[in-house]
C-alpha cells in the first residue's frame, strides 16, 4: 500500500509493472516441463543474495555461467530444467495502460526513473527503446553491480534522478512502483511512497492519488 501524500517524482520497475510479469511464463514452462508449481521462483528466493540469479543480475556471471549455475541449483533441488527457457520468459509484452501513464507523467513534467533488475544492459531500440526515452534516468542492476532489494540501489536511483533534472529530489518526493513486496520494503524504509503492482488499474489509481494526475 502507498503512504498518502503528494509526490513529484516517480520511479518504476520494468518487469511486472511496465511489462507483463515473467511469472506467467515461468508457470507455463513449469507445467510444460512437469516442474512443481512455483519451483523457479523458489529457486530465485533461496539464498537470494548469492544464488545464480542474484549473481547474474549483478553481472558476476555471464550467460553461460548463469545457465550452468542455475541448472546445477535446480538439479540439486531435485528438478532439472533448461535455464535458456527460463531466460526466454523474461521478455514480457509492454502494458499499454502503464506506458500511457508514463507518457502522461512525462508531459506533466514529473522527473521519472526506471529501476530494473536485469541480466544485461537494455537495448535502446524498438518499442522498449521508445519507452526508455521517456525516463530521465535508467538504473540497471547489470550495469551497477547492485540489485534490488539491496538497499544501496534505491538512493542511487534518487541521486541519479536529482542529477538528471538539476535539483534535489528526496526519497519522500518519490513514488516507487514494483510488483514484488521484497523490493518495495527497502524503498519504503528509505522514505519512498510505494505502490505494489498486482492489478495495473488499481496501481494506476493509487499513483493518480499520489501525484494528483489522472492516470487511469
Amino acid at each position: 500500500m502507498s503512504v498518502p501524500g503528494h509526490v513529484n517524482a516517480v520511479v518504476f520497475d520494468l518487469g511486472g509493472v511496465l511489462t507483463e510479469s515473467p511469472l506467467t511464463a515461468f508457470a507455463a514452462y513449469e507445467e510444460e516441463a512437469a516442474l512443481p508449481a512455483g519451483f523457479i521462483v523458489g529457486l530465485n528466493s533461496t539464498d537470494p543474495d548469492t544464488n545464480a540469479w542474484a549473481r547474474y543480475e549483478r553481472r558476476e556471471l555471464d550467460e553461460p555461467g548463469f545457465r550452468r549455475a542455475f541448472e546445477a541449483e535446480a538439479a540439486a533441488a531435485g528438478h532439472p530444467l533448461d535455464a535458456a527457457r527460463v531466460l526466454a520468459a523474461l521478455a514480457g509484452e509492454l502494458r499499454p495502460a502503464m506506458v500511457a501513464a508514463v507518457q502522461r507523467l512525462r508531459t506533466a513534467g514529473l522527473p521519472l526513473a526506471l529501476l530494473s533488475n536485469n541480466v544485461a544492459p537494455m537495448q535502446r531500440t524498438g518499442r522498449l527503446g521508445e519507452l526508455l526515452e521517456l525516463f530521465d534516468v535508467v538504473v540497471e542492476s547489470s550495469v551497477e553491480g547492485v540489485r534490488k532489494p539491496e538497499p544501496a540501489i534505491y538512493p542511487l536511483a534518487v541521486q541519479r534522478l536529482s542529477q538528471a533534472v538539476g535539483r534535489e529530489i528526496a526519497p519522500s518526493d518519490c513514488a516507487y512502483l514494483d510488483d514484488l513486496g521484497i523490493n518495495l520494503k527497502p524503498a519504503r524504509a528509505l522514505g519512498m511512497h510505494t505502490v505494489k503492482v498486482v492489478d495495473p488499474a488499481a496501481a494506476l489509481a493509487e499513483l493518480s492519488a499520489l501525484t494528483g494526475l489522472d492516470l487511469t
